[in-house]
């Protein structure tokens, strides 16, 4: 069960919003082990496609993506 957070008043813990443990906290409430884990596994799936995909085409389209988030590969 999650609990609703006022994002203009303190969080669970006490902690004001604004503040790094107040996002800590909001985050404990609100990502859940699955909610977790299926971003892990997104993550993965998404390096593995960046980094071994060698088809040109779309290793062409994956190389200016990562120019274009900021990554320098070369």
């Amino acid at each position: 069960m999650t609990t609703a957070i006022d994002a203009t008043t303190e969080t669970v813990s006490g902690a004001a919003p604004g503040t790094i443990h107040g996002r800590i906290d909001h985050a404990r409430v609100e990502f859940t082990p699955t909610r977790i884990a299926l971003g892990i596994m997104l993550v993965a799936a998404l390096g593995f496609a960046l980094l071994f995909i060698q088809e040109p085409m779309v290793h062409d389209s994956m190389h200016s993506f990562r120019h274009a988030a900021g990554v320098t590969c070369h």
